[in-house]
């Protein structure tokens, strides 16, 4: 049985990954640095409040941090929790190598047996 830890920070993650605007959002962040939420915006086909609601929720998973300096909210891409997502794929490598690794044990016997 799988267990849901009580702050699934991967999931959160995953599902704040998981909508393509937000997705440019981020590659548009990690591309250009902090950026004014309007000039995020003015990138977008969506309305300000939209892409605002788009960025509350990458705040919410740890995504993007905002930064406030004097009249100026800047929003910055946070690359460290993508570490999760990157661990979380690098434990389903290493399960599927030693599948693999038994499949080519079996066939190596196999074709050795019909030697």
């Amino acid at each position: 049985m799988v267990e849901r830890k009580e702050t699934d920070t991967l999931g959160d993650i995953l599902k704040a990954a998981s909508d393509p605007t937000r997705r440019s959002i981020l590659t548009l962040l990690a591309q250009e640095g902090p950026l004014r939420v309007t000039d995020i915006h003015a990138q977008f086909d969506v309305s300000l409040n939209a892409v605002s609601k788009h960025i509350k929720v990458l705040e919410n998973a740890g995504l993007v941090k905002r930064r406030t300096e004097w009249r100026e909210h800047l929003i910055e891409v946070q690359i460290a929790p993508l570490a999760a997502v990157d661990d979380w794929f690098a434990s389903l490598r290493s399960i599927w190598a030693l599948r693999l690794e038994a499949l080519d044990h079996i066939i190596t016997q196999g074709a050795a047996q019909d030697d």
